[in-house]
């Protein structure tokens, strides 16, 4: 039996409340630079030991530091004088069964491989230098994948999360958008458009304002005219995206709002690699978006960042994870619900499938009642972590994160 709890609240839905707030970072913001990487590495860590051992063993990789580079812009192209540092760090097994595993190699490979792949002006060789600081777990911790003989583990920390759903229309915005300027489709007409991109929007009843950071590559601009020019292109380009959420009345849009003409490279927002990284801003783990992708500030939010942490034993990730999981197959499965906030504690050394609370806090439509699908929630919860094994799977293989 587990210990479920399904209670309805006086909460406004979010999209009928007056005020809200929230914030995206793209791919090559220097804080999703970190957490993406460092779920690279735990992915890579994940196939090693399943090869190696059969199984994973104690790890978590959820510690990183990017600290900017120097660059000098300039229009027409600029070039790197320092590069910048990724610095990996917290605790992996590298010995096991007397076989030594380069946990330092495999840790690089992964941050170089994930770099090829999506920040298109940066060479993984020369733009960045790599510090591995992973160091053999306590103990007690590491003993909790000996106890476990094959089956799921008991959780690493005693811990909560949380995760909701549905996305309120605002967030939608605010992801979709950021994903458009980021898309293959957006750069083959912008190649001019870096990855690091980041948007703010707050909603005002039904007027929204966005501001939007978007880091231009020098080479493409060869002057002060160029880059205004071609700013105003990618505005106009996001205003005509933005006409498909009709459901907002109007929707101001600003965009690198500290340019100042006449002042050349100094008044404008250019890269040389199209990130703020390479140098004017340092980047870490866990000051980014959560696993839904969104920095959501009117939402409660879980303490910890799910990049890079166990997937087998971390409540950190799994429940981070899963709580949004539970949250969208009960608005899915059960339409009298308008929102849901799904809450796991874990207890340490209990195995991860038995919270020692679930909760969810259910926020239901006009005239209909909790008392007809209190149940029925209950069961989805149920259900769910029933489900771990397989959860657990799809996150050893990053099938699930980030969203």
């Amino acid at each position: 039996m587990r210990n479920i709890m399904v209670e309805e609240v006086p909460r406004i839905p979010m999209d009928e409340q007056p005020v809200e707030i929230v914030e995206r970072k793209g791919i090559g913001h220097p804080d999703t630079i970190c957490d993406s990487i460092m779920e690279e590495v735990s992915v890579e860590l994940n196939r090693e030991y399943l090869k190696r051992v059969g199984g994973i063993l104690h790890y978590n990789a959820d510690k990183s530091l990017l600290v900017a580079g120097e660059a000098e812009v300039k229009f027409g192209g600029g070039k790197v004088k320092k590069p910048m540092l990724l610095v990996i760090g917290d605790r992996a097994t590298n010995f096991y069964a007397g076989e030594e595993i380069p946990i330092g190699e495999i840790a690089i490979r992964a941050a170089k491989r994930w770099i090829k792949e999506n920040l298109r002006y940066v060479d993984p060789e020369e733009h960045v230098q790599y510090m591995v600081e992973l160091r053999p777990g306590s103990a007690e911790l590491t003993d909790i994948f000996r106890r476990s003989e094959g089956k799921l583990m008991g959780a690493n920390d005693t811990s909560a999360a949380v995760g909701y759903a549905p996305l309120s229309s605002m967030e939608r915005l605010v992801l979709e958008v950021e994903k458009m300027l980021n898309s293959r489709d957006f750069k083959k007409s912008f190649p001019e458009v870096g990855e690091d991109i980041k948007v703010m929007g707050y909603r005002v009843k039904n007027n929204v304002n966005l501001t939007i950071a978007v880091a231009f590559v020098d080479r493409y601009i060869g002057s002060e005219d160029e880059y205004f020019k071609r700013k105003e292109e990618v505005l106009e380009a996001v205003n005509s995206y933005l006409r498909k959420f009709s459901e907002f009345e109007s929707i101001k849009v600003e965009m690198n709002t500290l340019d100042v003409r006449g002042r050349g490279e100094n008044g404008v927002y250019l890269t040389v690699l199209g990130t703020s990284a390479d140098s004017a801003d340092s980047g870490e783990v866990g000051r980014g978006n959560g696993v839904n992708g969104l920095i959501p500030l009117m939402r409660p939010r879980s303490s910890e960042a799910a990049a890079g942490k166990n997937p087998v034993s971390h409540v950190g990730k799994i429940y981070n994870i899963l709580t949004h999981k539970i949250a969208e197959r009960v608005v899915e499965e059960v339409p009298d619900v308008r929102e849901v906030f799904i809450w796991l504690v874990s207890r340490i050394g209990k195995p991860v499938d038995q919270p020692d609370m679930a909760a969810a806090e259910v926020v239901m439509r006009p005239q209909r009642s909790l008392r007809d699908v209190r149940e029925k929630i209950s069961d989805i919860i149920n259900r769910e972590l029933e489900r771990m094994p397989q959860f657990i799977d799809n996150l050893i293989e990053n099938r699930l994160y980030p969203y």
